[in-house]
């Protein structure tokens, strides 16, 4: 099983590399259900993977000129704050259980899987159906909008771990009026910054076992050089449609394990 999760930690990379995207929601049931790490540490190392190999993926996006630094900052500034505070003192805060009855328990661990898993699903909605890709010269910010926005992807991606690019993407897009391939390459440039600020937020509240991190990492990051290769060669339409019913299935059966299968 550990050889089947190293396989997919290069895999998920490599959607990554092609995809400018899409693949890192993947991370953490890969960490909770073959590794076996606990929910809430799983969030934290896909901070780090997530941030680590979106780092990568963002460098030849930006040398391409797909990396429109102000708006970044712009959007991931309160998006970093709200991560920082949420790893650092709301998540530490949640009880281990939250909520009890007689018949059905939730538990920390079912409170992160299940949002978790509940925008697994909406990401999968989202890469089935296909983002209309509108090319829009209006570069009018809309500030109060976009840092609404940028909070509320901070908060859930310090909650669960998730890199949001399925949620930012379309935000530039909307909001900063972003031509669709700028809107990816910045994307990965706030999904790495915030993932990794989110990081630094667990890094005083837990051990964190450095090697197998760093294996997982670099992998990952060797399956972004790889798909950065592939991508001329690769029908994205198509592989963005096939994985997004792969994360549905996955999502689907994480609400079904953690909720239904007690």
């Amino acid at each position: 099983m550990d050889a089947f999760g190293y396989i997919a930690a290069i895999f998920i990379g490599v959607i990554l590399g092609i995809l400018g995207g899409g693949g890192l929601i993947i991370y953490i049931p890969i960490l909770v259900y073959i590794f076996h790490v606990d929910a809430v540490l799983a969030s934290a190392y896909s901070l780090f993977i997530v941030g680590t190999t979106s780092l990568v993926g963002a460098i030849p996006k930006y040398k391409s000129h797909l990396v429109n630094i102000k708006t970044g900052f712009l959007f991931g500034v309160p998006s970093i704050v709200t991560i920082f505070i949420t790893r650092k003192w709301i998540i530490p805060a949640i009880p281990d259980i939250v909520w009890a009855t007689h018949s059905f328990t939730i538990t920390k661990r079912g409170l992160v899987l299940g949002i978790f898993a509940i925008l697994m699903v909406l990401a999968s909605i989202s890469m089935i159906r296909g983002r209309k890709r509108t090319e829009q010269s209006n570069q009018h910010f809309k500030i109060f909008l976009i840092v609404i926005q940028g909070i509320l992807i901070g908060f859930l991606t310090g909650l669960v771990g998730a890199g949001g690019g399925f949620l930012i993407i379309p935000a530039l897009v909307l909001l900063t009026g972003l031509p669709f391939k700028q809107a990816v390459g910045t994307s990965l440039f706030v999904i790495a910054i915030n993932s990794l600020v989110g990081f630094m937020g667990d890094v005083f509240n837990t051990a964190m076992d450095w090697p197998f991190l760093l294996s997982i990492t670099l992998l990952a990051i060797g399956g972004v050089l790889i798909g950065n290769k592939l991508s001329a060669m690769v029908s994205q339409i198509q592989l963005r449609k096939a994985f997004g019913w792969f994360v549905l299935v996955m999502g689907c059966w994480m609400l079904i394990r953690e909720f239904l299968l007690l």
